[in-house]
């Protein structure tokens, strides 16, 4: 890897926001601890406002950011792929919001970089475990934001339908199928909702508060996530 390519990779390293030390930066690039507090005194030498120090660990100071883009091959598959996922997999405005993020990084790469988008051969296609979608995944995903109530109308895998108010914790995609944490008052505790078995959704306007215990991290730790 050329020194300058390093240098680079450093502060992405250190982007990632968390203290890291010489030895986890010199296994990631394959070099020597000595070779890494080199690179990290030439970079602070040049203003790059880096905290700690040989020993202790790096971190970045937050608001610095690099001028200009430049992606290894891996990064511009791994981008490539997560847009393409979205665009498969996201509501309407998810697909178009990932449409803007690829053309945004042609936009501002090398031409040969840029080029390098359109050959990438990574696709990511429906397997038809899911149901249609009768509800917006749009509205849940401002009710997570914005910690809004969701009244639903659900029919689990039995088709027994209930009615359910729910606090919205957090979307993710799991073989296909969009699933929902969330706080059910009913039940007084966590559960998990497919939106395409949503017959209705109602987004209500007061916000639910955040209150201990009941929260997407707790739910994470009882399910082994975290």
């Amino acid at each position: 890897m050329r020194r300058a390519d390093r240098l680079f990779q450093i502060v992405q390293i250190l982007r990632r926001g968390r203290l890291v030390t010489a030895s986890a930066i010199a296994a990631e690039l394959e070099v020597s601890t000595r070779t890494v507090y080199r690179d990290v005194a030439d970079l602070m030498a040049t203003g790059v406002p880096i905290d700690g120090a040989a020993g202790a660990g790096y971190l970045l100071r937050r608001g610095y950011d690099l001028p200009p883009l430049m992606f290894t091959q891996d990064e511009i598959e791994a981008l490539v792929l997560g847009v393409r996922m979205v665009q498969t997999y996201g509501d309407p405005a998810l697909r178009r919001a990932a449409a803007d993020v690829l053309a945004k990084a042609q936009a501002v790469l090398p031409e040969s970089r840029a080029m390098a988008i359109d050959g990438v051969a990574l696709g990511a296609y429906a397997d038809g475990c899911a149901g249609p979608m009768t509800v917006s995944l749009e509205d849940v995903r401002r009710a997570i934001r914005e910690r809004l109530p969701l009244h639903i109308v659900y029919s689990d895998g039995q088709e027994t339908v209930s009615e359910r108010s729910i606090h919205p914790l957090g979307l993710s995609l799991f073989n296909g199928i969009w699933l929902l944490a969330a706080w059910c008052t009913m039940r007084a505790d966590f559960r998990t909702f497919r939106p395409d078995r949503m017959r209705t959704l109602e987004v209500e306007r007061t916000p639910f508060p955040h209150l201990p215990g009941q929260d997407l991290a707790t739910f994470l730790r009882q399910v082994g996530q975290v």
